[in-house]
């Protein structure tokens, strides 16, 4: 009896600590739809191996009203790489793969200067190969009048863009050519590898490949906002149907479509041993790649968006700015959202949502931190901010990319006054960056403030000689 009401107490108390969670996201959600003007949304909650919040909102079909269910099927884009990833290290496993040896040990039919690019150097994209999307009909992505056979044969005439092992660039002949193993050595084709050896075994029910010309039951068409079509601008932007198409051969890049319960189910299976046998396969898929010089690479084994910290580890991918997912491995976390509206990045608010269930995540991860605390306090307050966190804080470790990526991204949505304040903190934590002066210059630039553009112009200029687009901009600016 004593046990009984111990379950009970403890099941309540569970259900009540999710509950003002569950709120919390809540919140959090309807305040991201409404800034960013995201139609329809998918969220999902992975708590220690159970789903805790799986919750649709909004529009999934604008054109009908038809509103987001938890059926409703969104495109996820780039998401499908780490199921490629899954894929690759499946067959590791099974013997067949070697994430050290060169491509062309699978693949015969290599150009000699692509002979030397191994497994994990196409994974983390720092293969240097030329990108195949380069070679396709830039509007829709599709292969034009071409076949995959002669694309094959154009790509394989076009030089490598660096050394292998050199630095990073993302493309997408990576996926493709690893789509080709995954083909030869499966026996195969990777779209039957990936029903049968990831979907049937997660139990997924609503993941499927496809793009625009696919008829796909209960799919959430997606949209854009576009500042001008067809050579014709407009001075508000304008809301758009998304037109793509994702050729079958290079579907190991960008071919899936999923729902948030769906990935909630793959994320469980797979930490839970149903895809991979061993926790040594996923903590190798899980690391980070090494460049030449030893250096680690921003992207794990086909994972792109990753929180290599000392404290609450992250590890996941996003896809086409509207798809994106995250992975606690030591908190036994993830959060998933998916959307209809390409350029939303959920992936920006994914940490303050992890944070409704863990509120040590966020105090983590700086850019979550600042973002939650200067909403509260004032932009204009960030350089006071960032300088109390280093003193006190010591996970405060700012990344000047990350801070320049977010000041982007404020600037797209318009709001020019945080976005300088942003692109100035960045300044001012990086004082010998010659891009941070030039993003800086850029935004003031755009909020009228002419004489301090040129200002720090001149400085990028200063600390980056080889700064040819910040010279011409310069030198616009100066002209009588």
């Amino acid at each position: 009896m004593r046990k009984t009401l111990l379950f009970i107490v403890t099941l309540i108390s569970l259900q009540q600590v999710f509950g003002q969670s569950n709120s919390q996201v809540d919140n959090i959600i309807k305040r991201e739809m409404t800034e960013r003007k995201i139609p329809g949304l998918q969220v999902a909650i992975v708590n220690k191996g159970q789903i805790v919040l799986n919750k649709s909102y909004g529009i999934a079909n604008v054109q009908d009203s038809i509103a987001v269910t938890e059926k409703s099927i969104f495109a996820i884009n780039s998401c499908t790489k780490v199921f490629t990833a899954v894929a690759v290290m499946q067959l590791v496993e099974q013997g067949k793969l070697n994430l050290s040896a060169p491509a062309s040990a699978y693949l015969n039919d290599l150009p000699a200067s692509w002979s030397a690019i191994t497994i994990k150097q196409l994974l983390t994209h720092t293969s240097g190969l030329p990108d195949l999307l380069k070679l396709l009909d830039g509007k829709t992505g599709g292969i034009g009048n071409n076949t995959e056979a002669s694309l094959w044969e154009k790509i394989k005439t076009v030089p490598l863009d660096f050394a292998a092992g050199e630095r990073f660039s993302y493309n997408q002949t990576n996926a493709y050519l690893l789509g080709k193993i995954i083909n030869k050595l499966s026996g195969q084709t990777f779209q039957e590898n990936f029903k049968k050896n990831q979907f049937n075994l997660a139990g997924l029910k609503n993941t499927l490949f496809g793009d625009s010309r696919d008829v796909i039951p209960h799919f959430a068409p997606t949209y854009f906002y576009r500042k001008n079509i067809d050579g014709q601008p407009f001075t508000m932007p304008k809301f758009i149907n998304n037109y793509y198409e994702f050729p079958y051969f290079r579907q190991t890049a960008s071919g899936l479509n999923s729902t948030a319960t769906d990935l909630a189910n793959w994320i469980i299976a797979l930490q839970s041993g149903k895809l991979l046998q061993s926790k040594s396969s996923l903590d190798t898929m899980w690391s980070s790649g090494k460049f030449n010089n030893g250096k680690n690479t921003p992207w794990a084994m086909g994972w792109g968006m990753n929180k290599f910290r000392a404290k609450h580890k992250a590890v996941g991918m996003s896809g086409g700015g509207r798809a994106a997912f995250l992975i606690y491995p030591d908190d036994d976390l993830a959060v998933i959202v998916l959307t209809n509206l390409g350029g939303s990045y959920p992936e920006d608010f994914l940490e303050e949502l992890a944070g409704c269930y863990n509120s040590n995540i966020p105090k983590a991860d700086p850019i979550t931190l600042m973002k939650i605390s200067l909403r509260k306090i004032g932009f204009d307050k960030a350089i006071i901010f960032a300088e109390e966190q280093k003193k006190k804080n010591p996970l405060f470790i700012p990344n000047e990319f990350e801070i320049n990526e977010w000041g982007y991204r404020i600037m797209a949505n318009g709001i020019l006054k945080d976005a300088v304040e942003i692109f100035k903190l960045n300044t001012h934590l990086f004082p010998t960056s010659g891009n941070a002066f030039d993003s800086y210059g850029e935004a003031l630039l755009k909020d009228g403030k002419k004489a301090e553009a040129i200002k720090a112009y001149q400085k990028s200029i200063a600390l980056k000689p080889d700064n040819e687009h910040g010279r011409k901009v310069l030198e616009t600016l100066l002209k009588p």
